[in-house]
This record gives structure tokens, C-alpha cells and sequence, in this order.
């Protein structure tokens, strides 16, 4: 058995890569100061009178109890086999003890492993029974003790079972440690994917207002010129006798009615096919295709057909807010489908997205410090548009799906 193979010390991928040499460098220790002890034990055992062979037998049955842990699958260790296997440890230990006071010894590995594997209070009390065991045995082998057989072991106790906790603690702060350096290196990959959805999306959005201008121009001036041109052929083609002038003009009514077909038809093209599907739109149906194809999540996108076209600062927002809430039903939901909406709620702006993955209890969450990288992503969302006017509602129970709500008005207010 050794530190490094139990649940606390690799309870998620993250603690393995916490733990290191040093952890591996505590595991052969305590491996080797068993082998010392059991050694010592056995030594001083025959020394004492004691039998060699039950001396022998009962040094080698702590080792092979000990080793026990190590060769189970570690599918098969859970905390009950651990507390169990500790209560088998003990029952050797006190066999051995009973063959001679000279196991006594062996109290520091069950005062290490009963800090690391079982709860503080479990933990002292199975301590308390070591060091009764410790200092009684003794007084039964031999009808008497020494000062030196109490506060000795008492003190190694103390201190074996101590470091054993500041350990286990260095374990969980390094895993944690681990668990937020994961989290960021997520964030930063989002980051990365955001930067080119608004990058594209900027562009398209730039490309969609230019389009626009222009068709808007070539409407207001070409085409207002080109349909002048032809009712004032027209008219003059009525007024004039002359047969030369008449042919003329209907010429030039034919050519003005031609080209103001062909810009009717270039403004057409520029506008409304690409207004319909703008670029924070495409954005997000993009996002949720790439949902879909990375993970099988079905997801559904509805825009409402009056959404007029938003500010830039809105766009951004709302791409973020949708990206954040994508990741976060990709890394927690465990979702098979989500439904995002876009609502043209008067003056304001509204994205849904809900999902039919676990839920959370949304209640506690609004009144909890947990420093989760998913309670951060909300945090982080509702900050950014409450800076823009806006804000965030979170409705989610267990078991019951995440909806989330957010708005935003349609234009900035100044300050």
C-alpha cells in the first residue's frame, strides 16, 4: 500500500499530474520505513525469546497486507475497500503485536494511513486506539512499562499522524491548482475559437453595411436619375412632330428603362439576400453546427425576421454571452439538446438558450461564493452586459435543464 495509489491521491486525471516525483518519493518511503520497522520488529522479537518462525511469519504478513493494496485493480479501490483494507491492516498489526511488544513500531504506518485515508475524525479516534494498543502492550507482555513507551510513541503519533494531514492537504491544493490551470487553458482555447467567430463576423458585419450603403446610394441616385430620364423621354416623344426627334427619344426611354431594370436588379442583389442572413446570425448557427458535430447535441436556432440590425457592441456581446453558454452546456450539461432563440422584444434584444441537460439548483448558486470556472463564465457574462445595459437570468433545477435569458436594448443609450 502506498500513499500514491489511494483515492485522495488521484481522485481525477488532474491530481496525477499534480503529484510528481515528490509524491512518488513519499509513496517509496513509506514502503521502505515499513520494510525498516517489520525488520527491526523481527529482529528485536528474537532477540527477546520469541519464536523465530512466528516472529518471522508475522513480519511477513504485515508486508504482504501492505502489499495488498497495490496489486488490486484500481477500478476495484473505492473509499469503503480502503477503510476496510485499513481495518485488515490493524488486525495484522495486532497479531503481530500480540507475537511480540517489538511490532509496536509499525504504529507510525497505521498513524500515516489513517491521517490519509480516513475523515479527521475517524482518523484520531482510529489514532487513539493505536496508541492505546501501543502503550497497553507492553504492560501485557511484560507486567510493566517506562515513561519513555508512552510520550515517545505519543509524540511520533502526533507528529506521523499530522504530517500524514499537511500531505493529504498539499495533495488537494496542487490538484486544485491543476483543476484551475485546466480551466484556464479552456478558457483560453474559447478565447481563441470567440476572436475568429467575431473576427468573421466583424467582417461580415462590414461587409453586409457597405452592401447596404452602396445599394442604398445606387438606388438614391442612379436609379432616381435613370426613371427621370425616361418620363421626361417620354413626355417630350408625346410633345414633339418631328419624326427623327420621336424615334430619338423613345431610344433613349428604351435605354432608361433597361438600365433602371438592371440597378433595380443590382440594389436588389446587394440588400435583402444578405440582410436576411446576417452576420450574427451565421455566427451563431455556425457555433451551434460545430456543437452539434463535436459533441452529437441536437440544437435548434430561431431568429425573429424584424430584428433590425444591431449595434456592433451588441453583437459582440450577444456572441459572447451565446459562446460562454455553449461551453459551458458542452462541459457540464450533459445535454442532448439545445434550443437558442432570438427575440425582437421592442426596444431590446433578447437571446435564449436552453438546454434539457442536468440543471443545477440555480437558487443556491445566486447566493454562493463557489469559485467554479462555470460560476465564473456566468459571473463573467452577466458583468459584461450589465455594462451595456442589459442583463443575465439563469432558471435551472436539478435534473430539470438551464434556461438562460439574456437582454439587451436595441441602441446604446449616450452618456
Amino acid at each position: 500500500m502506498s500513499l500514491i495509489d489511494t483515492p485522495l491521491a488521484h481522485p481525477t486525471p488532474a491530481v496525477a499530474g499534480a503529484r510528481g516525483a515528490t509524491v512518488r518519493a513519499m509513496a517509496i518511503g513509506q514502503h521502505a520505513m515499513l520494510l525498516l520497522l517489520v525488520i527491526i520488529g523481527i529482529v528485536r522479537a528474537i532477540s527477546q525469546g520469541t519464536a523465530p518462525a512466528a516472529a518471522i511469519a508475522a513480519g511477513l504478513a504485515l508486508i504482504a497486507w501492505h502489499t495488498v493494496a497495490s496489486l488490486m485493480p484500481k477500478r476495484a479501490r473505492t473509499t469503503r475497500w480502503y477503510a476496510l483494507w485499513l481495518v485488515g491492516f490493524a488486525i495484522a498489526w495486532l497479531v503481530a503485536v500480540a507475537v511480540s511488544p517489538e511490532f509496536v513500531w509499525v504504529s507510525f504506518v497505521l498513524w500515516i494511513l489513517a491521517g490519509h485515508l480516513l475523515p479527521l475524525a475517524w482518523g484520531l479516534t482510529f489514532s487513539a486506539f493505536v496508541l492505546t494498543v501501543v502503550i497497553v502492550a507492553p504492560i501485557l507482555h511484560h507486567g510493566t512499562t517506562s515513561y519513555a513507551n508512552v510520550f515517545g510513541p505519543l509524540i511520533g503519533g502526533v507528529f506521523a499522524f499530522g504530517i500524514s494531514r499537511g500531505y493529504l492537504k498539499l495533495l488537494r491544493d496542487a490538484a486544485e491548482r491543476e483543476r484551475l490551470v485546466a480551466s484556464l487553458t479552456r478558457a483560453q482555447e474559447e478565447m481563441t475559437q470567440l476572436q475568429g467567430e467575431l473576427a468573421t463576423a466583424q467582417r461580415e458585419s462590414g461587409a453586409i453595411a457597405e452592401r447596404t450603403r452602396i445599394s442604398r446610394d445606387i438606388h438614391d441616385t442612379v436609379a432616381q436619375a435613370l426613371s427621370s430620364i425616361r418620363l421626361l423621354a417620354h413626355a417630350g416623344a408625346d410633345r414633339t412632330a418631328d419624326p427623327e426627334a420621336e424615334r430619338t427619344l423613345g431610344q433613349v426611354e428604351s435605354l432608361a428603362s433597361d438600365s433602371l431594370s438592371d440597378v433595380r436588379r443590382i440594389v436588389a442583389s446587394l440588400a435583402p439576400r444578405e440582410l436576411e442572413d446576417d452576420a450574427l446570425t451565421a455566427a451563431l448557427g455556425r457555433m451551434l453546427t460545430r456543437l452539434h458535430d463535436e459533441t452529437g447535441i441536437g440544437t435548434t436556432l430561431h431568429v425573429d425576421d424584424t430584428l433590425p440590425l444591431l449595434p456592433t457592441d451588441i453583437e459582440v456581446a450577444l456572441l459572447r454571452t451565446a459562446q460562454s453558454a455553449l461551453a459551458n452546456v458542452r462541459l457540464h450539461a450533459n445535454a442532448q439538446r439545445v434550443v437558442m432563440s432570438m427575440v425582437d422584444a421592442g426596444d431590446t434584444v433578447r437571446l435564449d438558450i436552453i438546454d434539457d441537460g442536468s440543471g443545477f439548483d440555480a437558487a443556491a448558486w445566486e447566493t454562493s461564493t463557489d469559485a467554479r470556472s462555470s460560476s465564473f463564465g456566468i459571473r463573467f457574462m452577466r458583468a459584461r452586459l450589465r455594462e451595456l445595459g442589459g442583463g443575465l437570468d439563469v432558471e435551472s433545477a436539478p435534473g430539470e435543464g438551464t434556461a438562460l435569458s439574456v437582454h439587451l436594448p436595441m441602441l446604446r443609450s449616450t452618456p
